[in-house]
């Protein structure tokens, strides 16, 4: 039986198709118990039923779809600093009365990064000890996410020839989890995935990758992204498909979709940035504040950092990264996979240098988009460990847009990311109150990334 994706139960649908059988959604589904601290998932063992054959390639390979893509929108190879017109498309935009319904193995997909016989595209996923970039698969992960809304319209009065009248764009992923296996760099990976619920104009795509190992394919990772569709010139929102559930399976997702909607609001409207922290966060923060303030002094500002701490204006790590067209995607924005994997990069880094030794990315979780970022931009990202319980870190990635002309900046992105480490690590502590609003916003990102609340 399928269930929600959130709360103590979490569920994803995955479609699959068999010889002579019609695709079907199955279940993948996990039990997280918070005092066994594990981030074991379940839900990426398929039932026994599930063989290697039933999830086919029917995509191609990932640099296939982003030449489809563009033969799509109409596009073409290079780069222009004025891209060609697209208002001509406008008038082509449908109705939402016009569009038929959709079910959601019609979206069902996967293409392949061939990593086992392509040794230039080994040289771009490949780190320094063998293992995948996992930067790079957040980048395809959400390239792959927009070609499943591709696959999810069908526009039954656009005329022959006339190029797709949408632009899509990343909303926010919601979350994505890890399992234990340590993803090659030198195996071919697959990517899979379909629409899961749609608005008038958002669409939820949930995402999976798999990587070959000893013959058959293995569980990596799943993310949930939310999409949202706009007009060919990327001004107004544009109507999508509706779903028609095909089956009792696709009715729960499409159920479990609006629970996730509600939920999505219920987290923003209660962040720590909107209001204050709940009656259990303020006794922690009193608790903080006794901590850290010496009792033999009433000296203005006079703090202590307690043995085996750290404070956490000490614990980041930052860069500037100038941004390029090679970086840009299919409207001449900065391409939001981009994003994803400078983010996860530097904040890995920043794990990394806060334990001194090798941490293990667990759990990404609201990776939010607030504003477009154009190719000439000057984009700062800065690592934050916000927060830290026995072996296990809570980074808080920042991405800004510098103004070179005035050098204001303007928050572009968040990040939260959860790693684990060999062994316990230094308790990070804040200093002032802004640093534990972000203390207080990290340990409710950890409590929900490890099932806990």
């Amino acid at each position: 039986m399928l269930r929600s994706l959130f709360g103590a139960q979490k569920c994803w649908g995955l479609v699959s198709r068999s010889a002579g059988q019609s695709r079907k959604l199955i279940d993948m589904s996990t039990k997280v118990s918070p005092a066994a601290w594990t981030v074991s998932r379940r839900h990426y063992s398929p039932p026994t039923h599930i063989k290697q054959s039933a999830v086919p390639n029917d995509s191609g390979t990932m640099a296939e779809i982003k030449l489809e893509m563009m033969k799509r929108l109409g596009l073409e190879p290079g780069y222009n600093p004025l891209p060609k017109s697209r208002e001509h498309l406008l008038k082509y935009q449908p109705k939402l009365e016009d569009l038929p319904a959709r079910a959601m193995q019609d979206s069902f997909t996967s293409a392949i990064l061939p990593l086992s016989t392509d040794r230039t595209l080994q040289d771009k996923y490949v780190n320094y000890v063998g293992s995948v970039r996992l930067g790079r698969l957040l980048e395809d992960m959400d390239m792959f996410a927009a070609w499943c809304c591709h696959k999810h319209l069908k526009l039954p009065y656009l005329p022959e020839g006339v190029h797709l009248p949408y632009t899509f764009v990343t909303i926010l992923v919601d979350r994505i989890d890890f399992t234990k296996l340590k993803a090659s760099g030198t195996e071919d990976i697959r990517l899979s995935g379909h629409v899961s619920w749609v608005g008038t104009s958002s669409i939820e795509v949930v995402v999976w990758l798999e990587q070959m190992v000893n013959g058959s394919y293995m569980k990596l990772t799943r993310a949930l992204f939310l999409m949202a569709a706009r007009n060919a010139i990327n001004t107004a929102a544009a109507p999508v498909n509706p779903i028609q559930p095909a089956n009792d399976e696709e009715k729960v997702i499409l159920a479990g979709g609006k629970d996730r909607k509600r939920q999505r609001q219920i987290r923003c409207a209660e962040s720590v940035f909107n209001v204050e922290p709940n009656d259990p966060e303020q006794t922690l923060m009193y608790q903080l504040y006794k901590r850290t303030t010496p009792s033999t002094t009433l000296e203005l500002n006079k703090r202590i950092l307690p043995p085996n701490c750290r404070w956490m204006s000490d614990s980041y790590q930052m860069s500037t990264i100038p941004s390029f067209p090679e970086h840009r995607n299919h409207h001449n924005r900065v391409f939001g996979g981009f994003l994803m994997r400078s983010a996860s990069e530097i904040s890995w880094a920043a794990a990394f240098l806060y334990c001194k030794k090798r941490p293990k990315l667990e759990h990404i979780s609201d990776i939010s988009f607030e504003k477009p970022v154009g190719v000439d931009s000057f984009i700062k990202m800065t690592a934050y460990v916000v927060f830290t319980q026995l072996n296990y870190m809570q980074i808080m990635t920042v991405a800004d847009v510098l103004d070179t002309q005035t050098g204001n900046q303007v928050t572009t992105n968040t990040f939260y990311y959860t790693f684990s480490a060999p062994d316990a690590v230094t308790e990070v502590l804040p200093r002032s109150y802004h640093e534990t609003m972000w203390y207080i916003q990290g340990r409710r990102k950890f409590e929900a990334s490890m099932g806990m609340k």
